[in-house]
């Protein structure tokens, strides 16, 4: 199968398609690891809403794909930054996501995206506010008996005068919490309001306070998901953690090795690149079960290419790639973004995204991606 493909300067070149698509088996519950993929979400594009203002989603949509994941076996972090959380999608879209999911999917693997995003920092002036907002997600969010994920606060790096304030703040937070959670260290590189956090720019200071945390509430934590896309970094700290508390990667660039791990231990993955890559994650991390490692880095090693394509600077803006091979897929009939986020990366962008996921088996009905992306170059003029 073929398609002509356009250059950075526009001019057409033929593209054969050479990729096989993937063939997923399910993972178990006692797959060799946890995998969580933070799943996008379908705007509806024919509501009367202006892009930028309230989130408008395709629901029937958005809780197929999320049958499709758990159909595989993969756990979902729900209305995380993939869902475009506060790039579109507020604090009540989100409260509505997890509660249609827990609904649909009861018994599914499923931790939930819980923050202090309905506080504007600007209106938060005090410890007690950025702690009264988490209280009122952590309620929320556990009245529909949902688990949490503590995401990191843009409120807290706005009012917090340094470590000690985190300590007290996650210390009250955890208290109220029913069930062990899964802790957020998102690096700035995925949102610029996130730099310093833990009360730091110094990654060897903001490490201590995060395992002071931890070492001091390690009953209410299950495990920390670190989004940092470098691989020393989350092995250091890994290396740190107490008996029992897991290490989610979520290093969109340096998964494969962090998962595999080494002597003295490894990650588990909370990702939204599996969100595009859930295949060929589950069918990895299957063979790892078998402890084939080798078929493991065989089928993860040639999707980092297209990761960190799809993650390159701005980073913040992948969502857009992520919902654009969704598209690609058939998971959804259009491509439009909450917030009009399909404007956020070029055509020489999407161009890519087509080719590296060909290669790499993750286009599922080619003929499909064929005539969608044709569709596109078309509405670009070419």
């Amino acid at each position: 199968m073929k398609i002509q493909l356009p250059d950075v300067a526009g001019k057409l070149h033929k593209y054969s398609l050479v990729g096989t698509p993937v063939a997923s088996p399910n993972l178990t519950p006692d797959s060799a690891r946890v995998l969580y993929s933070a799943a996008h979400v379908v705007s509806d594009p024919f509501g009367d809403h202006d892009p930028t203002g309230l989130a408008n989603v395709d629901w029937a949509k958005t809780m197929e794909f999320r049958h499709y994941l758990a159909g595989m076996g993969m756990g979902i972090a729900e209305a995380m930054d993939t869902a475009q959380r506060g790039m579109g999608l507020d604090w009540n879209g989100a409260l509505e996501l997890i509660r249609r999911t827990k609904e649909e999917l009861p018994d599914a693997l499923v931790a939930n995206g819980c923050g202090t995003d309905h506080l504007d920092p600007a209106d938060a002036h005090t410890l007690d506010d950025v702690r009264r907002a988490y209280l009122e997600q952590v309620e929320a969010i556990q009245k529909v008996g949902g688990r949490l994920i503590l995401m990191a606060s843009r409120a807290l790096a706005k009012v917090a005068k340094g470590p000690e304030d985190y300590i007290a703040v996650y210390r009250d937070v955890l208290a109220a919490c029913d069930q062990p959670v899964i802790l957020h260290w998102l690096g700035e590189m995925f949102d610029p309001q996130l730099a310093g956090y833990w009360g730091s720019d110094s990654f060897d200071t903001a490490l201590e306070t995060a395992l002071a945390i931890i070492e001091e509430n390690a009953a209410k934590v299950d495990g920390i998901k670190v989004s940092l896309l470098e691989a020393e970094k989350e092995i250091v700290m890994r290396r740190r953690l107490p008996e029992g508390v897991k290490m989610y990667t979520g290093d969109d660039f340096n998964y494969p090795e962090l998962i595999e791990g080494d002597d003295q231990g490894y990650s588990h993955a909370l990702l939204g690149i599996f969100d595009p890559l859930a295949p060929a994650a589950a069918y990895a991390v299957s063979k790892l079960s078998e402890g084939d490692a080798k078929s493991f880095r065989e089928t993860l090693d040639p999707t980092v290419p297209l990761a960190r394509h799809i993650f390159r600077a701005p980073t913040q803006y992948y969502k857009t790639g992520v919902v654009f091979l969704a598209w690609l897929n058939g998971f959804q009939d259009h491509f439009i973004m909450l917030n009009g986020a399909q404007s956020t990366r070029s055509l020489p962008y999407f161009t890519d995204c087509f080719k590296m996921a060909d290669e790499c088996g993750l286009l599922r009905d080619p003929d499909l991606a064929v005539e969608r992306m044709g569709n596109m170059l078309k509405l670009y003029g070419v």
